[in-house]
């Protein structure tokens, strides 16, 4: 299986899958004499953890992160940086039943016709336990980028409802189950996605990521965009389909009057943008604004509702996925579009300095 790299001169890898031993990931290109250490990194991963409420897997995994080299006496050495995760709590007997079938919705058929196998426990490599390693790789990327640099996101839709942006509050994301910025949709989605999950069924939902910090100058005008590294970052995110950069599709919906971003100059002589429709990007290069994507989530595909589909044998049947999953994997995904962002912004910082000084 070749593509498990991405990045340029922050190169980063992931290997494993989500009922083996472990999972890791491999970051090349850490500048040396970073301090780093686990401490540094567990905080995101435990805002990522599985079984943390009863919206996402009831899965309990410690994801509890080793360094395995690349550091030194508290610092990072510039040589490659090993991280690992051992996995824990497996329940691969809940997928013997579909080991021969495809799940709707699932990778399932793809990676058959691709490689002739594939492993059906969790989805194997294409589970989003993958992502733990990115959250992890995403708090290094952070401590490359320095705190004048503030990432965050937030849940802003759910099921096709969606928060109203007045009610958004960053505290209010760091204090309920959702990541939700709005208290009142806080409510109404765990109304919703309680009744949702005893069901059997699922959830979409869209995550918006924002980047404050970032200076004027990062990307490339060309095939170095900033904006297109993120779409490509965001979409390898387990189960996104659709990205969007700023003002995003509605943008197709506008004037270019109401479209462009105005510029005026403050008192100390800096331009200031009246409006962020470019998302902080303009012509694939950041414009020193805030830097904003959203991110759709399709529902989880693993669900109790039975599904037609067919057998490996090309018989048709009905799938019924049993297990421990996420009624909505938007829910966790949010530190992992944050910790894309970090990666993303990392390396374009290092491209940057490469060729800029």
């Amino acid at each position: 299986m070749s593509w498990n790299s991405f990045g340029h001169v922050l190169r980063f890898t992931s290997w494993g899958e989500s009922h083996g031993p472990a999972i890791g990931a491999i970051l090349d290109g850490v500048p040396p004499g970073l301090p780093l250490s686990e401490g540094d990194i567990q905080p995101f991963l435990d805002r990522r953890r599985p079984g943390s409420s009863r919206f996402t897997t009831q899965r309990k995994e410690a994801d509890q992160v080793r360094i395995l080299s690349g550091v030194y006496e508290g610092k990072t050495t510039g040589t490659p940086l090993s991280l690992l995760i051992e996995n824990t709590d497996q329940r691969s007997k809940d997928y013997s039943d579909i080991a021969q079938s495809y799940r709707p919705g699932h990778a399932d058929y793809t990676y058959d016709a691709k490689y002739g196998l594939r492993d059906p426990r969790g989805g194997g490599r294409s589970s989003a336990r993958e992502t733990a390693m990115r959250v992890a790789a995403g708090a290094v990327a952070r401590k490359i980028l320095g705190s004048e640099i503030r990432i965050r996101a937030a849940l802003v839709e759910m099921g096709g409802d969606a928060i109203d942006y007045e009610n958004w509050s960053w505290d209010e994301v760091t204090s309920n189950p959702f990541f939700s910025p709005d208290p009142a949709a806080t409510e109404r989605w765990a109304n919703s996605l309680d009744a949702t999950r005893k069901s059997g069924d699922s959830l979409g939902a869209i995550v918006e990521v924002s980047a404050e910090g970032v200076p004027a100058g990062w990307g490339a005008p060309v095939y170095g965009k900033l904006d297109q590294d993120l779409a490509s970052a965001m979409m390898s995110i387990n189960a996104a389909k659709g990205v969007e950069i700023g003002a995003g599709f509605d943008a197709a919906r506008l004037k270019g009057s109401d479209n462009a971003d105005e510029i005026r100059m403050d008192a100390d002589g800096r331009p200031v943008f009246l409006s962020n429709k470019a998302g902080g990007i303009l012509g694939g290069i950041s414009s020193g604004q805030p830097v904003i994507c959203r991110i759709a989530f399709k529902p989880t595909s693993s669900i109790l509702i039975p599904r037609r589909s067919i057998n490996r044998e090309g018989a048709e049947v009905d799938v019924i996925t049993k297990g421990r999953h996420d009624p909505c994997v938007g829910i966790r995904a949010v530190p992992v579009c944050e910790a894309m962002m970090a990666l993303v912004l990392a390396d374009q910082m290092m491209l940057h300095r490469a060729q800029c000084g």
